[in-house]
């Protein structure tokens, strides 16, 4: 009961959070781009292509596409990496880090006890 119970919290806490990203003014990231952002983000280590392919599953061309997107909204930028021309390095931008922070925060926020009840309460209301 208590595993339900605390997994139903994570979940409304995910959907909180993806209808506040989806409702600011800022970029739209799909599931597969926020999850390359992520991995980028959250660990420490250097990126590379092949290497963010192997670790999420998914292929190079599907990782490409996702750091088309990144580079385009300058949340992250690929470099050939120096020490191997065949490998390509994602790198963490400025912006990047920003973003990350306001997902923190909105993820704080989406998390905090009975918010999101309130606030889809609020929402019912200015509908019906």
């Amino acid at each position: 009961m208590a595993q339900a119970s605390a997994t139903d919290h994570l979940v409304a806490t995910l959907r909180d959070t993806v209808v506040s990203m989806v409702r600011r003014d800022g970029p739209d990231l799909s599931a597969r781009q926020l999850g390359v952002f992520l991995t980028c983000y959250l660990n420490d280590e250097a990126h590379t292509v092949r290497g963010l392919a192997a670790e999420l599953n998914v292929s190079k061309p599907a990782i490409t596409r996702a750091l088309d997107r990144l580079g385009e909204l300058d949340l992250a930028r690929r470099k050939v990496d120096p020490m191997d021309r065949r490998s390509i390095l994602v790198q963490r931008t400025l912006k990047g880090a920003a973003y990350l922070r306001e997902l923190r925060s909105i993820m704080g926020e989406a998390s905090a006890p009975n918010r999101g009840r309130t606030e889809e309460r609020a929402g019912r209301r200015a509908v019906g």
